[in-house]
């Protein structure tokens, strides 16, 4: 499969397993399942049909790890980013002591003075390694990395949670907890 037929998968299936699945007619279970044939149904019924074996694909070899499937293969949910309404079903977990969170340059000022705010988003992303946060911080502009001080967070009683690709998350950071690097 060509790599753009990837790309425009992978940016179907965030839109509606991580924010519109109504729009396509499916609805997320808890922790964002859906059957992987209804899904499939979705996807011809709105003119965009994947086959099995696309789908698979996509899961297998997507560098962000956005999406998996369940253990019997028959449920499929985006790992985390989610806008719409869902219980991910994830458990808290104490954190690394220094997580990062890239960000573009423009918005640097504003999260200096009020702190990471998950937006509209269920969860603040966060990085276990600076050179994810350098490659998420890209996509808004020229890249700016913090350190966020996750030890100290979860000591005075933040919750953490890490996603089943590795994405730490956490309700806010507050700029006391910041050092841009």
């Amino acid at each position: 499969m060509s790599n753009s037929r990837l790309i425009k998968i992978s940016k179907f299936l965030s839109k509606y397993l991580r924010h519109t699945p109504e729009e396509i007619g499916i609805k997320l279970s808890p922790g964002g399942w859906v059957a992987v044939d209804e899904l499939l149904i979705a996807c011809i019924n709105h003119k965009f049909p994947i086959t099995r074996e696309e789908l698979e694909e996509v899961v297998a070899t997507s560098d962000k790890k956005r999406f998996a499937f369940d253990s019997t293969l028959t449920l499929i949910r985006a790992n985390q980013g989610h806008s719409t309404q869902v219980d991910l079903q994830l458990e808290p977990v104490v954190p690394p002591k220094v997580l990062y969170h890239g960000t573009g340059k423009t918005s640097v000022d504003a999260i200096m003075q009020t702190g990471i705010s998950k937006m509209s988003r269920h969860h603040v992303h966060l990085s276990s390694d600076i050179s994810t946060a350098k490659i998420v911080g890209a996509r808004h502009g020229k890249p700016v990395i913090f350190a966020v001080d996750a030890g100290v967070m979860y000591a005075v009683g933040y919750i953490f949670y890490c996603s089943d690709n590795g994405v730490w998350l956490v309700d806010h950071v507050p700029p006391e907890y910041l050092h841009c690097i």
